[in-house]
Order: structure tokens, then sequence, then C-alpha cells
């Protein structure tokens, strides 16, 4: 259903073009916000990579050349994935710079201009507090924005209220999993991005008011559910 809880908010959100990011800034959109959206994908929106601090600052002034206030700072770029065997220093660099470095940068950039009751909100992942093999830089990046949330919402008390969100298996395109690969998750399926937009929207609610600096994981449960190997039919391959 359609509202205008955010009509004319200015709406920041970065890595939007696609997937979590597009459609947060669809919802938002909907409800009647200003939306503003950089991405490194071609597209009628802000075109830029924000591991660049100059693209950075040539965005927040596009941003407040035409608002004198932001109300809402939505930090989603995905930062770069590779493991400890392929993960070069550039690499691993350039993943800190897009997941952590660039969102508290663009923070810093918009401070001064943030509405009464402005809301921050980063994506982190799942993956801050579990991983695969092979994932370092993303993970790094993911762990570090979700330290950067509770540090910013004790700077930045009584301006704005900063919240981190932890997705899990989130598929961009709808699929509807059956089997394993939906009941491994105590919720009985795959995510999809409107789990985490509905979050999001609430966060940057009046609704959510007295929640600031806390980390929401989104997973359906994956994280919550202890396996071991022969319990309850779990089975570890190769065993």
């Amino acid at each position: 259903m359609q509202t205008d809880t955010f009509k004319n908010k200015v709406v920041v959100v970065t890595g939007g073009a696609n997937g979590i990011g597009r459609c947060i800034a669809d919802e938002f959109r909907s409800q009647g916000a200003v939306l503003y959206v950089i991405d490194k994908q071609e597209g009628k929106h802000f075109v830029g990579d924000i591991s660049n601090k100059e693209v950075l600052e040539a965005f927040a002034t596009e941003v407040l050349s035409k608002h004198d206030k932001v109300d809402v700072i939505i930090n989603n770029a995905l930062p770069l994935m590779k493991g400890i065997d392929e993960c070069s220093y550039e690499d691993f660099q350039y993943a800190l710079s897009v997941g952590v470095t660039a969102p508290f940068y663009l923070v810093k950039l918009l401070k001064s201009h943030l509405a009464d009751g402005a809301s921050i909100i980063n994506i982190s992942s799942s993956r801050d507090r579990m991983s695969q093999p092979q994932t370092e830089s993303y993970t790094a990046a993911k762990g570090g924005i979700a330290a950067l949330t509770h540090a910013l919402a004790v700077s930045l008390s009584g301006k704005a209220r900063v919240n981190s969100i932890s997705p899990g298996w989130i598929d961009t395109s709808y699929t509807v999993y059956e089997g394993p690969d939906a009941t491994q998750q105590p919720a009985g399926r795959v995510g999809n991005p409107m789990d985490i937009a509905n979050m999001v929207l609430f966060l940057c609610s009046d609704k959510a008011g007295f929640i600031t600096g806390e980390n929401i994981c989104i997973d359906g449960g994956m994280t919550k559910q202890m396996i071991y190997h022969g319990d309850y039919g779990w089975k570890l391959g190769n065993i």
C-alpha cells in the first residue's frame, strides 16, 4: 500500500541501481520521497565509483545544490568479495573504501545538513558474524560498517539515528526456492529485497524513534540455527 509517509523527504541511496538498493529507493519513491541515487552502473542516477573521494564530494554537492537538508542516508553499495588466496592488497583496500570509508565520508559530507529526525541506515551482512572460506575482503568491509554504525550513532546523538541491517541470503531476482535451500532457514524460505526494504522504511520512520546504534539481522533465522554433523539430518559432505 502506497502512503505519503516520506513525502518530500530527501533520501540518498548508494548502490541504488539494482537489487536491494533499487528496491529501497523504489519504496521510498512510492511514499513521496525525493531520491538521489549513486551507482557505478550507467543510468539516470548519479554515475560514479564511491571509492573515489572526489566522486563522493561531487555527489554531495549535487544533492546540496538542490536541497538544504537531507532526511535519510542509505549506505548500501556492495564491496568486492575476494578471499585471502586471491585478494591483493589493492583489492582489499578497494573493498574497504567502498564498504567502510565511503559510508563514513558521505555521512561526514552531509552531516551539517541533516534534517531534524534524520535517519542513517548502513547495509551490513550476516557475514559480519559468520563466514565461508575465501570471503575476507567482503566480510571485513561488512564487519567494519556494522561497527561504524554504533560509533556514528553515538557521535550523531541528538542529530540523527544510525542503525544497520545485516541481510542473510537475499535473492534479488525474487526466485522462490524449494527443498534444502529453503528449509535450511528456520523461516522456511530464501529472502527477497522487500524483506530488507520493509525494515529500512520502518527504521527511518517515527515508529522507530527510540532505536539507534542497533544492528538487525534479517536472515530467516539462519545464523541462529546450531548445526552438528549427524544431528537432525545435517550431513557434512565427504564424511
